[in-house]
């Protein structure tokens, strides 16, 4: 079964103090990509978490987006500047004995001085929220692998009709070829017997092999058996099951080579007119192509 690099899978995973949220979207790449967008305070398992999407792709780049609303992990601590504090309260003792000022220094005004009092924040990530963000980055990747297989199978039917196409056109291009070959053999001779006869006198049997030479330049059958062939490999490739994109890119390749050929062998209008349905075929297996992994 192939599956498409193209797909999207979300999961939330809620507890009481929090919920996290885990969105993977992945579109087609040469190689496995994986990036991750995340809080700060969870980047000490960014690694496990692209371990745990790689395990459900091989190949495409991957964009994973994770957000926590709620507690996030977070231990908030209060400290005191007690050694400035001493200065602030012997500033005011001073203030008072030098100007006589009867009035107690009362400590919700000491707290509410400058740089005084600073809330310090601790982020923890405890073994227990990790798992529980690897659980949703897990069922997230289980979405969007889901659905990589589902566009798989919408491209395995496409290509599977692309393929009949193609060896429907062969078909139109066996029929011609043979004649086609008789014909551009005939019409040689006749060129070369004109211009011989005009000039000097010729060995027919050296005519008839250099006809027969040329003529074999424009034969096509091995062009049609190797395509054929590419075909036969092409639906076999698509029963395995992993990463097949680059065999089939690699085929499909081979098999533009060979329509290619054909197209520049055949010195005919039928066979020429089959060629170009033939390239555009392929060129769309070409694409499909493309986004398999």
């Amino acid at each position: 079964m192939i599956k498409s690099m193209t797909g999207f899978g979300r999961a939330v995973v809620e507890e009481e103090q929090y919920s996290i949220t885990t969105e993977i979207r992945s579109v087609n790449h040469r190689f496995c990509e994986i990036q991750v967008r995340l809080p700060r305070q969870l980047s000490i398992i960014e690694d496990k978490i692209k371990r745990c999407v790689n395990e459900y792709i091989n190949r495409g780049k991957a964009d994973v987006w994770i957000s926590i609303d709620g507690e996030k992990g977070i231990e908030r601590k209060l400290k005191i500047d007690w050694a400035l504090l001493d200065q602030y309260v012997a500033a005011q003792e001073e203030l008072r004995e030098r100007y006589e000022v009867d009035e107690n220094i009362r400590y919700q005004q000491l707290l509410t001085l400058p740089d005084i009092v600073n809330i310090q924040e601790k982020e923890q990530v405890t073994d227990h929220f990790a798992k529980q963000v690897l659980l949703s980055v897990e069922r997230a990747a289980d979405q969007l692998c889901q659905m990589r297989e589902e566009e798989g199978k919408n491209l395995e039917r496409d290509l599977k009709q692309r393929l009949e196409n193609v060896e429907t056109t062969m078909i139109e291009i066996e029929k011609f070829a043979p004649e086609v070959q008789k014909i551009y053999r005939d019409r040689l001779y006749k060129r070369i017997k004109d211009l011989t006869d005009q000039h000097l006198e010729t060995d027919e049997t050296r005519i008839l092999t250099e006809v027969a030479l040329f003529a074999d330049k424009s034969n096509i059958d091995e062009e049609i058996i190797r395509l054929k062939s590419h075909v036969h490999q092409f639906r076999d490739i698509l029963k395995e099951t992993g990463a097949v994109g680059r065999k089939l890119d690699f085929l499909v390749q081979e098999m533009n080579r060979e329509s290619n050929t054909i197209g520049s062998k055949a010195n005919d209008y039928s066979i020429s007119k089959n060629v170009v349905q033939l390239k555009s075929e392929i060129e769309k297996i070409k694409e499909q192509v493309q986004n398999i992994e």
